[in-house]
């Protein structure tokens, strides 16, 4: 709430320095306010009495809003990247899907590695979970699995992440 806004009896007034003004009604901090030729905002509407100050209410907006981008570029997103593998991989070829989750779990993404069943593949399910194990253990040193191999539907599904 900026200045008219504010319809409360007695507010803590803080002035455009920073320094504190005491307590006093609204309208002698609006006074103040148009003195100063800025705003009064309220600041911490749920003290009691509520915490006023003297600011530009554009500039105080603007430096908000930078401090969110700037947190927000701080952030960083981990994604989940899939490796899809069936039941009959050769080595060559499950040496390859490893190369490609170690490239994956280095820029720090997440690995699923899923591992897909069609048709007759599904009596031979106990048999499968071997790939998953070796899958687990050639990434070893630069990984962790994160969740267990489980079922789900026609597929046997295994998560990594990089070890910190």
């Amino acid at each position: 709430m900026i200045n008219e806004q504010i319809r409360d009896r007695e507010v803590r007034l803080i002035g455009p320095n920073g320094d504190q003004l005491g307590i006093m009604s609204a309208k002698e901090a609006m006074k103040y306010a148009r003195e100063a030729e800025l705003d009064l905002v309220k600041i911490a509407p749920n003290a009691k009495p509520p915490v006023c100050k003297i600011i530009d209410y554009g500039k105080y907006r603007y430096e908000l809003a930078r401090k969110e981008k700037e947190a927000k570029k701080k952030q960083k997103t981990i994604e989940v990247k899939e490796v899809r593998l069936s039941p009959n991989i050769d080595t060559n070829d499950l040496n390859t899907k490893v190369n490609q989750a170690r490239k994956f779990l280095s820029k720090g993404d997440k690995v699923k590695v899923a591992l897909r069943f069609r048709g007759r593949e599904l009596a031979h399910v106990n048999a499968s979970k071997v790939i998953l194990d070796e899958f687990a253990e050639k990434l070893s040193d630069i990984a962790v699995v994160d969740k267990a191999p489980k079922f789900e539907g026609r597929s046997m599904v295994m998560f990594l992440t990089e070890k910190r």
